[in-house]
C-alpha cells in the first residue's frame, strides 16, 4: 500500500536527478562559444580539389580561420541561422598523398581534427569510368549473343516439355 511518504520519497528523487542534470548541463552550454567540431567535405579528395570545412562554435562566428599542411591558411565565413561558419579551402597541386589534419582558429581557441580528410594520387574514383571504345566490343556482342542463345534454347526446351505433358 502506497502512502504519502512514499509518494513525497519518489518526488524528491525525480527533482534531485533533474537538478543534477540541468547542473551538469550548464557547463557544456557555456562551452559551446569554442570551436566544438570539425567536418570536412569530401573526406577523400584530389590535389588541386575545392574542400569545403565547417566549424561549429558561434566564436567562429566573428572571424576565424582553418589551417592544414595541405592548403593554404582559410578565412571561415559565418553561416547565418546559427552557430557555424564554413571555408572553401584549395587543396595544393603538389600535397602528398595521405591523411590530413585541420585546425580550426576562433577566438583564441583552437580545436584540431586529426585525419580529417585524405588527398589521394590522381583524379577522385567515381561510378564506372570512362571507355576508349564507342559502342559495342566483339567481345560484348559475343557475350550477348551466347545470353540470348541460352535463353532461346531454355524457352524451347520448356514449351517442349509443356507441351508434352499436355497429351498425357
Amino acid at each position: 500500500m502506497r502512502t504519502s511518504r512514499m509518494r513525497t520519497t519518489r518526488a524528491l528523487a525525480v527533482a534531485a536527478a533533474a537538478g543534477a542534470v540541468v547542473g551538469l548541463a550548464a557547463p557544456t552550454a557555456s562551452a559551446w562559444a569554442d570551436p566544438t567540431n570539425i567536418v570536412a567535405m569530401p573526406s577523400v579528395i584530389p590535389k588541386g580539389g575545392h574542400l569545403t570545412v565547417t566549424v561549429d562554435g558561434s566564436s567562429c562566428q566573428s572571424g576565424g580561420k582553418v589551417t592544414s599542411p595541405a592548403f593554404p591558411d582559410t578565412n571561415l565565413q559565418s553561416i547565418p541561422g546559427g552557430s557555424t561558419a564554413s571555408a572553401t579551402a584549395v587543396v595544393h597541386a603538389n600535397a602528398q598523398p595521405g591523411a590530413y589534419d585541420i585546425t580550426a582558429h576562433c577566438g583564441g581557441k583552437t580545436l584540431t581534427r586529426p585525419s580529417a580528410f585524405t588527398v589521394i594520387h590522381g583524379g577522385v574514383r567515381g561510378g564506372v569510368g570512362g571507355s576508349t571504345t564507342d559502342g559495342a566490343t566483339r567481345t560484348d556482342m559475343a557475350i550477348g549473343g551466347a545470353l540470348v542463345a541460352a535463353a532461346v534454347i531454355g524457352g524451347g526446351v520448356f514449351w517442349m516439355r509443356r507441351r508434352t505433358e499436355n497429351r498425357i
